[in-house]
Order: structure tokens, then sequence, then C-alpha cells
């Protein structure tokens, strides 16, 4: 007999390991019932970052960009040129239209860091095929 401070019995506890032994060698629920199961995100789902979207209040053109900038781009990226981000853009299987937007860049210009290069870019016009800067 154990004796201890056990919270649930010995039945309970072999009767809570047999409920979760589906969900434990899965990795997924294992419900019948898919109202139970948690939605996951569409790729259509606005952005909810900074709380709900509402009309005009998404994310901006220069914050999109940033962003895409950061995901493709380190620290160690910078300072640089725009051939050189490109080409660092290019190896890291960046879209095309970032590392198209570079080549409007002046090629003797140097960027410290994603902010700089996301206003540059901004002011160009942005990469091809975007909606271009917008005033927010």
């Amino acid at each position: 007999m154990q004796r201890g401070s056990d919270r649930m019995s010995v039945h309970r506890d072999d009767e809570m390991k047999h409920e979760l032994q589906g969900l434990l060698r899965s990795g997924h629920p294992t419900r019948s019932e898919e109202w139970n199961d948690p939605e996951p995100a569409a790729e259509d789902d606005p952005e909810v970052t900074y709380g709900p979207v509402t009309p005009g209040r998404g994310p901006t053109y220069l914050e999109a960009l940033r962003l895409e900038l950061a995901r493709n781009l380190t620290r160690g990226s910078f300072p640089a040129s725009p051939r050189e981000l490109g080409r660092t853009l290019r190896r890291g299987n960046a879209p095309d239209a970032l590392v198209e937007g570079l080549d409007r860049l002046p090629h003797k210009a140097r960027y410290d860091s994603v902010q700089k290069l996301a206003v540059a870019l901004t002011e160009s016009g942005g990469p091809p095929g975007s909606p271009g800067p917008q005033n927010t």
C-alpha cells in the first residue's frame, strides 16, 4: 500500500493514464467529436499580433516589409550595401520581390539595420508587385 500525499487513488491514476494513452502515442487529440478540438488558423486570417484588426488598424506597409526583411536577414548581415544584402537574401531563398526591390536602391549606399533598409525600400517604391508606400 502506498502512503503519501497523493491526491488520486491508484485506480484513478491508472484510469487517467488510459484516457491519455491515445494522445501521448499519436501526438494529436484523438477525440471523435471534432467540435471539441481547437481550430487551426487559416492562411487568410487577419494578423492579430497587436489586438483585433479593425478598418485602418492593420499593419502598415513599412511594418510588413520590415518584418519580412527581419525574417530573412540577421544582425550579422549589417552594415552592408544593397548588392551584399541581395546576395544574402538569395542564399536564404528569400522571396524574389525582396531581392528585386534592392536593385532600385543606390549601389553605393550602406544600411546599418533592417529599419533603415525598410525605410529606403519604402521611399523607393517598395518591392515590385507591392502596393507601394502608404501614408499612415
